[in-house]
């Protein structure tokens, strides 16, 4: 399913907006009539503070969805331009391919010689054609795979950055062994003995997000959504009714806090309020604390321990009693 992420008024921000335009209007009279409203003006931005807080804390699941599918959500490449020191992206997957929807390269993270690579969809229709909407080709991941075996070769630490609605599903794809060159992907990073850390940043889903989502320690932004399959497509399947998307957003566990209580996830990234896409800059740096405690930690261990401990954290996942 082709998802364009399209500048879009949200029905549940409807209130949010409207406080911002008064605002806005303010702020101009202010510029334009030179008038002492300065007292109206802290109040009103106290409203929608306090507006934003209640409402981001009860977000439905679905709803969160819709949030991190926004075009001005930040993207892979934005955060590492916040977040590393020194980086430069590199290409190819020595087969003929350069996927777009993947990106890769080597950076500095406080003193730390990394390797990242992340889905990176568009920021507008142009653009999300040209990245295919963040849905990688099998290139894409054998690209990621060349540099993670890069990465282990020369003992660099892995950061992975996970937004995809899933893996391209196109009849291309297949005839490239797409299902291949996942499983590849997913055999080989529980191989690799350099500390791995994966970080859901918006929508995180099925094999395509897998693919690049096999760490020692997985993050998760606050608001960023990981599913096996889009509530859209699940309610589709059960029930033959996407408006049933609702339910299926529900059942299916996709946020933060449910899969950080299921032990899907190790840490959950605080955003600033209204999402990262208010303050990207607040969200990078948060994000980037992360990133240097987990790897820190990470480093602690030894090459074995780190593999044992990786085996194990998947295969208890999904373990449960009966009395």
């Amino acid at each position: 399913m082709i998802i364009d992420r399209k500048r879009v008024s949200l029905e549940f921000l409807k209130p949010v907006n409207e406080l911002e335009s008064q605002l806005a209007y303010l702020y101009n009279l202010i510029d334009y009539k030179q008038l002492c409203i300065r007292k109206k003006l802290n109040c009103v931005q106290n409203d929608l503070f306090y507006l934003k807080k209640n409402l981001f804390i009860s977000l439905t699941p679905l709803q969160r969805l819709h949030l991190v599918r926004q075009s001005e959500r930040p993207t892979t490449l934005d955060y590492i331009t916040h977040i590393l020191d020194e980086w430069i992206e590199l290409h190819g997957d020595r087969g003929g391919s350069d996927d777009p929807a993947l990106v890769g390269g080597i950076g500095k993270l406080d003193n730390f010689s990394v390797v990242f690579i992340g889905q990176q969809r568009g920021k507008d229709t142009k653009d999300n054609v040209a990245r295919n909407f963040g849905m990688p080709s099998p290139g894409g991941y054998r690209k990621a795979l060349r540099l993670m075996r890069h990465a282990d070769q020369f003992n660099l630490p892995i950061i992975t950055f996970i937004d995809t609605p899933g893996a391209w599903a196109g009849i291309e794809a297949e005839r490239l062994g797409q299902g291949e060159a996942i499983a590849m992907n997913l055999r080989e990073m529980f191989s690799f003995k350099v500390p791995i850390i994966c970080t859901v940043i918006g929508e995180g889903g099925s094999g395509g997000a897998l693919g690049i989502g096999i760490g020692d320690s997985m993050l998760m932004l606050e608001y960023a959504v990981y599913t096996v399959a889009t509530p859209e497509a699940c309610a589709a399947i059960l029930w033959k009714n996407s408006h049933k998307s609702l339910e299926a957003a529900e059942a299916l566990k996709i946020t933060s806090s449910d899969l950080k209580l299921l032990g899907i996830i190790d840490d959950i990234v605080n955003e600033p309020v209204g999402g990262s896409q208010a303050d990207p800059l607040l969200a990078a740096s948060n994000l980037k604390q992360k990133l240097i405690y987990h790897l820190k930690l990470l480093l602690r261990f030894s090459d074995d321990q780190r593999l044992k401990n990786r085996y194990n954290k998947f295969r208890q996942m999904g373990t449960f009693y009966e009395y």
